[in-house]
């Protein structure tokens, strides 16, 4: 008989549930949160296992793909969907959570997550360190901008080293201030430099990917938008249709139908939020920086006057996402006439 084994995962511990064909619980019990121990107890309480279940998390990539590496038959399930089913049971342990996922499990009321590949977490932990320096800088930035106003020195607008230089500046006259300027600047600096280090690797990562080459063929897309991009879709080949991109990066508007009530609301936001940023930024630079024509442009510059900029930044940025996976998927480069599109 078909066993279904589900695993309620900790730092330290992961709570064990297996059941049978027919919901009986065949063993429950708790093991050290490590691939060997786990593979050998399923090996050895579910030897007929169709179902190794576990939620998305922070530790999930790693277990999955541990699981999948000893050929056995591991499902990543959606979190927010489990806990919402998890919600209607009247106690919350970790023993009865796993349990709950087992039957989840054996009736098939889940919903399968793709896992991305250790590579694509490597490249989201690059941009995540980048854009958490970039914000530090900004912060340090508005720390010395507001030290210096509360004694009437005001700096001006600028985040260059040449702003820095004129803080320390005028902070000359008063040694207390200027001490702590000094320090501050010297932390920015700092950060500036390793946030260009990454620039750098960033650029060389893209120089040895051909399809980050052919994203930048698109209008408005850079580096980090183009590897955001790859790094969160992962495999282009999991989206039946390119339109399907969209909704997965949260650049569709929700919806609330009920009877006679039928609205659309704001854009659902699911997905990455900072391949969405990215995105959204790189329409803003095809509207307004890209002076070369595109049908793409044209479109959007009429979508701006019909619908206003924002909702069109927000339509242009669905766009190019449908645009790059359709250049990930046929190996071709952005079209920037309708003749290119016809000889294509």
């Amino acid at each position: 008989m078909e066993q279904y084994v589900a695993l309620d995962v900790s730092l330290k511990e992961i709570s064990v549930c297996v059941v049978d064909g027919k919901g009986a619980v065949t063993f429950e019990g708790k093991v050290v949160a490590e691939p060997a121990a786990l593979i050998s107890l399923i090996r050895s309480k579910a030897p007929q296992a169709a179902r190794v279940g576990l939620e998305t998390g922070a530790t999930s990539p790693w277990l999955y793909h541990a699981l999948k590496k000893a050929d056995l038959p591991a499902v990543l399930m959606d979190a927010r969907h489990a806990n919402a089913a998890l919600s209607m049971r009247p106690t919350k342990s970790d023993r009865s959570d796993a349990r709950g996922l087992a039957e989840m499990l054996r009736m098939g009321w889940y919903r399968a997550v793709t896992a991305k590949s250790f590579t694509s977490h490597e490249r989201l932990a690059l941009l995540a360190a980048r854009r958490r320096l970039v914000e530090i800088r900004v912060d340090l930035d508005g720390q010395i901008r507001g030290l210096l106003k509360t004694f009437g020195l005001i700096l001006g607008k600028g985040n260059t080293d040449a702003l820095i230089r004129r803080a320390e500046a005028l902070a000359e006259a008063q040694p207390v201030v200027s001490g702590l300027v000094t320090k501050l600047a010297e932390v920015q600096r700092h950060v500036v430099a390793q946030v260009a280090a990454l620039d750098r690797d960033i650029r060389r990562l893209v120089r040895s990917e051909p399809v980050l080459k052919r994203f930048m063929t698109v209008p408005g897309v850079g580096p980090i938008t183009a590897l955001a991009f790859l790094s969160t879709i992962d495999d282009p080949e999991r989206f039946k249709h390119a339109r399907d991109v969209g909704p997965y990066l949260g650049l569709t508007p929700t919806r609330y139908q009920s009877g006679e009530i039928d609205r659309r609301g704001r854009i659902s936001k699911c997905g990455d939020a900072f391949t969405r940023t990215c995105l959204y930024e790189a329409a803003n630079v095809l509207l307004t920086k890209v002076q070369r024509f595109s049908p793409l442009k044209a479109w959007g510059t009429r979508l701006v006057q019909r619908v206003g900029a924002k909702k069109a930044r927000v339509a242009v940025a669905r766009k190019i996402a449908v645009i790059l996976r359709c250049i990930w998927v046929d190996g071709t480069e952005f079209w920037w006439t309708r003749e290119e599109a016809r000889m294509a």
